[in-house]
């Protein structure tokens, strides 16, 4: 009985281990700079501790000087790990290079949404960046830098939702958001399963994210049912409707003349963006049947960074109007 006893205690012991944990809550006073390295010009490299995800975080960062508000810049679902982020994809670096605003991106973040996961994820680890973003971040970078503590976001694709969401769960923070080439539902069975399908690929399971389908979290999550609760922000939204446009030709950025990755940028880059397209229309549509303001730009196009660096030179105008930069 005692080894029959001894053995059920290790096999709950090792269930425990293997199981993904909740995650417990961290006090972001713990979190730190580490480290803040010159890059050349304004551009810098910042290393944070992060208490909630207990990790270094590396951030890129355009900083013109002290009295600049700030924009921070989501990557895609690679998190800038993999395909490249913002600043090898677009002039981002050069375009901001005389503006009056902090320039803030993280340099990490792949499939996690940019949000907090209800548990930890074997393949992803801890995701707590609702939390980085807009509780242990801002206050440590507008002490060192001099921030004036007016903010926008924005994302593309995967994190296009989560610039939303960073909005909606962090009222009054955000006084912009931009919001590129990105599904906002959640849950919806259509969207659950993209959302599902989206995170597979890198070996992450969305119900640590969020929870089983009918958690409440999702909805809580979702741009389409909380839209409501983005009345008062600036908001760009975009999207492509998955049919060829001014970046699908030979001499585009990207494609240099290879016709290989123009049919790829137009097959795949086109079903995704079909795809997005149905997702974003009803949604801008909700935003005008609310009447909350939006400057909405649904266009032809593929899911490609050239079409989010014309964006984010579209939406310019919007987000230093609304941040006083």
């Amino acid at each position: 009985m005692y080894r029959l006893l001894r053995c059920l205690v290790s096999l709950l012991a090792l269930s425990a281990a293997i199981a993904p944990a909740t995650v417990a809550a961290a006090d972001p006073e713990d979190s730190s700079i580490l480290d803040v390295r010159p890059l050349g010009g304004r551009q810098l490299e910042v290393v944070v501790h992060s208490a909630a995800m207990n990790r270094p975080i590396t951030l890129w960062m355009s900083h013109p000087g002290p009295g600049a508000p700030a924009l921070y810049l989501l990557n895609a679902v690679d998190g800038g790990e993999e395909g490249g982020p913002w600043t090898r994809r677009t002039d981002v670096a050069d375009f901001f290079a005389d503006k009056n605003v902090n320039v803030i991106l993280p340099m990490s973040g792949r499939a996690s949404y940019y949000t907090d996961w209800l548990r930890d994820d074997p393949a992803l680890g801890r995701n707590q960046w609702t939390t980085f973003l807009t509780r242990e971040l801002p206050p440590l970078l507008e002490s060192r830098f001099g921030m004036t503590g007016r903010n926008a976001v924005a994302g593309l694709s995967m994190s296009a939702t989560s610039a939303l969401n960073l909005a909606i769960g962090a009222p009054g923070f955000y006084q912009a958001v931009g919001a590129y080439s990105g599904c906002p539902r959640t849950s919806d069975p259509a969207a659950n399963a993209y959302v599902h399908a989206s995170l597979a690929p890198f070996g992450a399971n969305a119900d640590n994210m969020w929870g089983a389908p009918d958690n409440p979290a999702w909805a809580e999550h979702d741009p389409m049912v909380q839209t409501e609760r983005l009345r008062g922000v600036a908001l760009y939204v975009s999207s492509g409707d998955g049919a060829p446009g001014t970046h699908e030709t030979l001499g585009d950025p990207g494609i240099d003349g290879n016709p290989v990755r123009l049919a790829d940028r137009m097959l795949v880059g086109g079903v995704m963006e079909t795809i997005i397209g149905g997702c974003t229309r009803p949604f801008t549509d909700r935003l005008a049947a609310l009447g909350i303001p939006a400057i909405v730009n649904l266009r032809p196009g593929t899911h490609a960074w050239n079409y989010w660096q014309d964006d984010l030179h579209a939406s310019w105008p919007m987000f230093a109007a609304a941040i006083g930069a």
